[in-house]
């Protein structure tokens, strides 16, 4: 987990409080639902098979044991209700900035539009200094236009072009 990181946490959305704090092993049946739950991600493969069971627990093992990764899940009343995963990335451009990259942002459908996702954005951003990046960035699936449509209103712009190879 990112050292510097100092969790749980408490943040506000517009409907009440909820937590934020890393991940367990036992959130990976909850957290695999949420990444199932997208089409997007559905479409990618991602459709929750017990099948492929074994490899999101590998994926999940290899995030916890990396110390510059953290998977982080959003609850409330002890029900994950969202997550995302945060990696710091050393660099040596932009004279030395490390990046805060942040990866597959989840809310649960029914939890959506209560400001859950913009409170773990701006959480994200105000942390990031902390972690020592000066720089938050994320791609986002061309497809997810409305998800675009938040990130810019959180500030972000879209700058640059993603490219992918499927190995």
């Amino acid at each position: 987990m990112i050292e510097a990181l100092t969790l749980p946490v408490t943040l506000a959305a517009r409907d009440g409080e909820f937590s934020v704090r890393a991940a367990e092993s036992a959130d990976l049946d909850v957290l695999v639902a949420l990444i199932a739950n997208d089409p997007v991600s559905a479409a990618r493969g991602d459709t929750a098979s017990p099948d492929d069971l074994d490899a999101y627990a590998r994926g999940l093992e290899a995030v916890q044991a990396d110390p510059r990764n953290v998977q982080l899940v959003a609850e409330r009343d002890g029900v994950v209700i969202g997550t995302l995963q945060l990696t710091l990335i050393p660099g040596i451009s932009r004279r030395g900035a490390a990046r805060l990259q942040v990866e597959a942002v989840r809310v649960r459908d029914d939890q959506r539009s209560a400001g859950i996702g913009r409170a773990l954005m701006r959480w994200v951003g105000d942390v990031a200094p902390t972690l020592g990046a000066r720089l938050v960035q994320l791609t986002s699936d061309a497809q997810r236009v409305d998800a675009h449509r938040f990130y810019e209103r959180l500030g972000y712009e879209a700058s640059h072009v993603g490219y992918k190879l499927h190995v």
